[in-house]
């Protein structure tokens, strides 16, 4: 179920990003109704952080580290005073020595990634033995979440495809694909749930398809969102939403999915997917 207050508190931070904001209010939401671990963690894709802010600004302060590939979003994150290091690396290349961390957290990052099993592998290398491994991605109901192309005669298949190169998603694995990938590095999976309702998906898909997407085709298709947002010099940390003007949107941006509730047990009406991994 879609948290207006989280919607309120995405829409101030990003207000360049209204569709993600949509996204982020379920998914956080969904994420903080287990316990966040304890210990010393590692955000892997910690982007410019704020995400993460807003999570710990709710469980309270841990110690950690971040890591990156994109120099401009962890300049960001080192503004925040999160983390203790924030190192600029490839996820399969983590600069720190083994069985250093108590868990790992990964928000939306692994769907994009190429050489996914190098990556599990380092995460598993850098857990310590009963460490926790949290990570969200799409499942493998994403697409049957969305409502597709607007013109009832274009092709289906060519617009999910459309989607998935727009935010270079690379794979909407279910949870037996996961487990597949993860077991031969001794991550065992505790608990996979889904959330985000087809509501929730397709109000996302609307909000996104006028925005992102539109611009996107503006500029031949060659730019992803994080890409135009600098072009246009909106991702800044200065760039913020009006509180009340954030509280309005986020009342009209929820309208109709306050009662909407994820079925767990059905992969369509759950369109993204959060797997708890133990080390062994």
């Amino acid at each position: 179920m879609i948290d207006k207050s989280l919607l309120k508190q995405f829409l101030h931070d990003y207000p360049f990003q209204p569709a993600t904001a949509v996204w982020r209010a379920s998914e956080i939401a969904h994420v903080l109704q287990y316990p966040f671990p304890e210990g010393y963690g590692l955000d892997l894709g910690c982007g410019d952080g704020r995400l993460t802010k807003i999570i710990l600004d709710r469980v309270g302060r841990r110690e950690m580290v971040g890591i990156d590939i994109d120099p401009g979003e962890t300049a960001l994150a080192e503004r925040l005073n999160l983390y203790q290091t924030i190192h600029i690396a490839p996820a399969n290349q983590i600069p720190e020595p083994d069985q250093t961390f108590d868990w790992v957290f990964s928000n939306s990052v692994l769907e994009h990634i190429p050489n996914l099993d190098a990556v599990l592998q380092e995460v598993a290398r850098v857990l310590k033995p009963g460490g926790l491994f949290l990570l969200t991605v799409p499942g493998h109901g994403f697409h049957d979440c969305l409502r597709g192309p607007l013109l009832p005669w274009a092709s289906r298949q060519a617009y999910l495809d459309e989607v998935d190169a727009r935010f270079a998603c690379l794979r909407y694995w279910s949870p037996d694909d996961w487990a597949a990938h993860l077991q031969p590095h001794d991550l065992g999976i505790q608990r996979a749930t889904f959330y985000q309702t087809a509501a929730e998906a397709q109000r996302w898909e609307t909000i996104a398809r006028f925005t992102s997407g539109i611009l996107y085709s503006l500029i031949g298709r060659k730019q992803q969102p994080i890409e135009i947002q600098r072009s246009l010099g909106v991702r800044k940390p200065s760039a913020k939403m009006p509180w009340v003007l954030a509280s309005l949107l986020s009342q009209f941006l929820a309208l109709g999915l306050e009662s909407e509730k994820s079925d767990q047990n059905e992969p369509v009406m759950g369109g993204l997917m959060l797997l708890i991994q133990k080390r062994r």
